[in-house]
């Protein structure tokens, strides 16, 4: 199966980072956590909005924890993100 984003949406598979303290310890997802979160772009919609942006496909951005809707597919998890739900892209 394949996600086609509509308008100003973009598709993006979050990248999940295990946070160790300097101990050694692995802290885990329950631990609760405030900061904002990293994803790979997988598509990107053809809205005005969305294109300007300038995002395409393996860009990484970062967008609020808790924004986007959360979509599986094929065990796969992924985030549907509006426009304005898009922060900041990095740039290495």
């Amino acid at each position: 199966m394949k996600l086609v984003p509509l308008g100003d949406r973009v598709i993006v598979k979050p990248v999940t980072d295990e946070e160790v303290t300097k101990a050694g310890i692995v802290l885990p997802d329950t631990v609760e956590k405030e900061k904002k979160e990293e994803g790979e772009v997988i598509a990107v919609g053809e809205g005005e909005k969305i294109k300007k942006l300038g995002l395409k496909k393996a860009d990484i951005v970062i967008f609020g924890k808790y924004s986007g809707e959360e979509v599986t597919v094929d065990d796969v998890e992924y985030k549907v993100l509006k426009e304005e739900d898009v922060l900041a892209k990095v740039e290495k």
